[in-house]
């Protein structure tokens, strides 16, 4: 029997806790599996994170601060 992990993952995804400069946090960023890899996953998950804030911030016209560090969330 395989062992169950400690990451929140629903279907494709992995599921992110963002902590920004400004001490703002948004729970549950959805990032694609296929964008993470074994060896410096978290660090993509950034990087993909932080596209997603331009493209908010593009629309809203409010920019994002930037991120200070972002965790998996954890299972439920």
């Amino acid at each position: 029997m395989g062992r169950r992990g400690n990451v929140r993952q629903i279907g494709d995804f992995v599921l992110y806790d963002v902590f920004y400069e400004d001490d703002t946090r948004t729970s549950n960023r959805k990032v694609p599996s296929s964008e993470l890899n074994d060896i410096d996953g978290d660090l993509l998950a950034k990087v993909y994170i932080e596209a997603q804030d331009r493209k908010i911030a593009e629309v809203s016209g409010r920019p994002r601060t930037p991120i200070k560090s972002l965790t998996r969330s954890p299972r439920r």
